[in-house]
């Protein structure tokens, strides 16, 4: 069974749906540390042909604060969606990534990492991803471990023999101690394949909104095989 954690992100890029699209299995991996200026509450959409941040806002974000312990000011959901219209309304498919994207901004809850997973759990329904998700936080004991031992413990109580991971990791996670503890270690490595976005040249790694707003569901599901994998 192959296995794969993440922390939530707020609407990251294609790779990430990769990721939970080729595991048997993923994690939120809610109980970790929130980094301020990363991809946990924002991401990038294209403004008039211009990269801009789209975020949902903070009451609070220390950097010592688990994701599951940072909460949300109220989503200002009419600007957000204003955003969206003025970016997207030429786009092809912007009916149905604009009502995807009221189905999440709308989401009542508070709380950062329940905010995020309800976020993630609409995608995957719309992209047709069906892995099964959970949370690290469900695992009791494993956030007293670090870093690579709390992959090797939810890998053991939840029965996998393989564990999936981002291509960042490969600066962290090495193979042959992976394979000491009986463990298969893969990256998966997204060839981001380019799509018309309304401009001259494309953007990549942008959030998925904007391949939802310029793709219909059945070509974005066939993106998400779009990758290879990395063994040792």
């Amino acid at each position: 069974m192959t296995l794969s954690a993440h922390q939530p992100y707020f609407l990251p890029y294609l790779g990430y749906w990769q990721l939970i699209h080729a595991a048997d299995r993923f994690l939120l991996a809610d109980d970790y540390a929130f980094i301020r200026h990363g991809w946990v509450n924002r991401n990038r959409i294209l403004v008039r042909g211009r990269v801009q941040y789209f975020r949902v806002e903070l009451s609070d974000g220390s950097i010592n604060r688990y994701i599951s312990g940072t909460t949300l000011l109220p989503v200002d959901v009419p600007t957000k969606l204003r955003t969206l219209e003025m970016a997207y309304h030429k786009a092809p498919c912007f009916a149905q990534g604009y009502a995807l994207a009221e189905r999440i901004l709308n989401c009542p809850e508070r709380r950062l990492s329940l905010f995020l997973e309800h976020s993630i759990r609409e995608v995957c329904a719309y992209l047709g991803i069906t892995t099964p998700i959970g949370r690290t936080s469900d695992l009791p004991g494993n956030s007293l471990l670090r870093r690579e031992e709390r992959i090797y413990d939810f890998c053991q109580r939840l029965g996998a023999d393989t564990y999936l991971n981002a291509p960042g990791g490969q600066a962290l996670y090495h193979f042959d101690e992976f394979a000491a503890r009986g463990l298969r270690l893969r990256f998966l490595q997204s060839s981001l394949p380019s799509y018309p976005q309304g401009g001259s040249s494309f953007v990549p790694g942008l959030s998925i909104l904007d391949a939802v707003m310029f793709n219909p569901p059945d070509a974005l599901h066939a993106m998400l095989d779009d990758y290879t994998l990395i063994d040792g």
